[in-house]
């Protein structure tokens, strides 16, 4: 566990905690429910709720780990702490006017998801129009979209070849993208000065044809060789990432330049940087 830091709602401070390991924050819940009901004992209203909702059988408590946070006195205290989805699961558990604004959202959220489950064309265009409002240009979109389907097909594909863990996912893409571009996914993230971005949203035009070259590869490698589990899948991985590591390595030699680029988008919009490279 690293990077605690304070997340501000409306002047009212939360603690917060990154865990590497599973790539999530876990937030106070102690303090989420201060701001939410301004208690003037907010670990006492938590006790209550908390033991409510176990009586009442709710998983919401399951959601929840004790994490050492600095406290007001600047001591590490140990204090309950959960995800976000465990975080708007207790939110919606308060009966506070504060918390009808969340409830109201999640609700939202939630009939646009059915409404994306009985037709995914809508969810497509949602994220374009999430992208759009980034600043991302129509024709690094296009690209964007096109590797996304790119990569669900091949998800599809090894989850049809018996390729089950998550873990198993992440090591399969690190090989396609560590055969396509010469170094690693981690690799290419710090030369970018990414955290805890998606590198697919801060990848120049060629970087993301590459990325797209190597997993369309793998999924046809992977259909041809049959590919059955984990390790002839990640055999396949290598070839795929392998064919556009030769391509890229063929373009850099013609043009004299890397693929591989520095530039991201955290804080000039894609839209802009593509204008002044023209």
């Amino acid at each position: 566990m690293t990077d605690t830091q304070l997340a501000v709602f409306k002047g009212k401070k939360i603690r917060r905690h990154w865990d590497d390991d599973n790539e999530k924050w876990y937030f106070s819940v102690v303090d989420v429910c201060e701001v939410l009901t301004e208690s003037t004992d907010a670990g006492a209203y938590w006790r209550k709720l908390k033991q409510r909702l176990k009586e009442e059988g709710s998983e919401v408590v399951t959601f929840c780990h004790g994490l050492k946070l600095t406290a007001p006195d600047e001591k590490m205290r140990e204090t309950d702490c959960a995800n976000t989805e465990g975080i708007f699961r207790i939110i919606q558990s308060i009966p506070s006017p504060k918390a009808e604004p969340f409830k109201r959202w999640l609700a939202k959220v939630g009939y646009e998801r059915v409404q994306e489950i009985e037709n995914p064309e809508l969810a497509t265009k949602r994220t374009r129009a999430l992208y759009k409002a980034k600043g991302y240009s129509d024709d690094w979109i296009e690209k964007r979209m096109r590797g996304i389907a790119i990569r669900e097909e091949l998800t599809d594909e090894w989850k049809r070849r018996e390729v089950k863990e998550k873990r198993e996912y992440e090591i399969l893409t690190a090989e396609i993208a560590r055969a396509a571009f010469g170094i690693t996914p981690g690799r290419h993230k710090k030369i970018k000065g990414l955290m805890r971005e998606n590198p697919r949203d801060h990848m120049t035009d060629l970087e993301l044809i590459f990325s797209m070259l190597g997993e369309a590869a793998t999924t046809e490698i992977t259909r041809v060789d049959d590919a059955r589990g984990f390790h002839e899948s990640r055999h396949a991985a290598r070839k795929g990432g392998g064919v556009a590591g030769k391509a890229r390595k063929d373009l850099e030699k013609k043009t004299g330049k890397k693929v591989v680029s520095s530039e991201n988008y955290l804080t000039e919009p894609e839209t802009r940087k593509r204008l002044e490279r023209k």
